[in-house]
């Protein structure tokens, strides 16, 4: 096979893997709270499934159509790296202080039962935060980072992913010209950060507890910053700011230039790392 066949059906395969698990662990998970298994347990169970079914899809594809060794994809045995935990939790509360020590706003909360705060909760973590994070870590820097590094080089093979990251975020979005630049390029900065994190670990799990990690800190349903109160968070701060570029327009704070900033300065951390390991 080619190198660029094989580079372009491993992108296409792997894509194809993402919406297949999120669809199979999505009707799990339905079925699940058909037979009376309550909905937060049946959302844990979900995302648990997600990880799992796209795990081993991407392992069955690698051996039997790309004939490789899926660790040839930065996805080794699962070890994470302690200091990529501690970015983990600090990128995205330093993000949250930010917002609530320096930009007026109000809080709101969401009066919910416990188990409607339950169902939100298990969903944003275990789905949107866990499931998500790991999954698209996998295949957009896993997969697709592999194979083009093995077509072209790493400095291709970090840019692409990172845009085509990018771009997933503004399909179906309906966002104005300005908010869609603004998540491309936050998206294509989050997506480099996420690549260097893997590049310079050769493993994608310690680009994935980054990922996870933000995901169920900014968007789980723990704590929603936007402009706009959220029905699907426990709590809202609700900003009075309608800076384009504090609020990050449509999308939200993950396109802010607060969150760009986090993302550079991960970045750094991240290149200085590698070339550490250089020395």
């Amino acid at each position: 096979m080619k190198k660029t066949g094989k580079m372009i059906l491993s992108i296409i395969l792997s894509i194809l893997v993402l919406v297949v698990a999120q669809v199979l662990a999505q009707i799990l998970g339905s079925v699940l709270v058909l037979v009376k298994i309550p909905a937060y347990i049946a959302n844990a169970a979900a995302g648990i499934l997600y990880i799992i079914i796209a795990y081993f899809l991407l392992k069955l594809m690698c051996k039997k159509i790309l004939k490789d060794d899926i660790r040839e994809y930065n996805i080794p045995a699962f070890k994470i790296e302690i200091k990529w935990v501690i970015a983990a939790i600090l990128l995205p509360i330093t993000v949250t202080l930010f917002y609530i020590l320096f930009v007026p706003g109000s809080f709101e909360q969401n009066v919910l039962d416990m188990t409607s705060k339950l169902n939100l909760l298990s969903a944003g973590i275990f789905f949107t935060g866990f499931g998500a994070g790991i999954v698209e870590e996998m295949v957009f820097r896993g997969i697709l980072m592999g194979a083009i590094e093995k077509r072209f080089n790493k400095t291709v093979a970090i840019i692409v992913p990172s845009v085509l990251f990018g771009l997933v975020h503004i399909l179906g979005m309906g966002f104005d010209l300005l908010s869609c630049t603004l998540v491309i390029v936050a998206g294509t900065m989050v997506g480099v950060m996420f690549s260097l994190i893997a590049s310079s670990t050769k493993s994608v799990w310690n680009s994935a507890i980054v990922h996870a990690i933000w995901n169920i800190v900014i968007i789980g349903g723990i704590l929603w910053i936007g402009t706009e109160f959220d029905e699907n968070s426990l709590f809202s701060y609700v900003l009075e700011s309608k800076s384009f570029l504090l609020t990050g327009g449509e999308f939200g704070i993950e396109s802010s230039i607060v969150a760009v900033v986090g993302y550079i300065v991960v970045c750094g951390i991240a290149w200085l790392g590698s070339k550490k390991k250089m020395v």
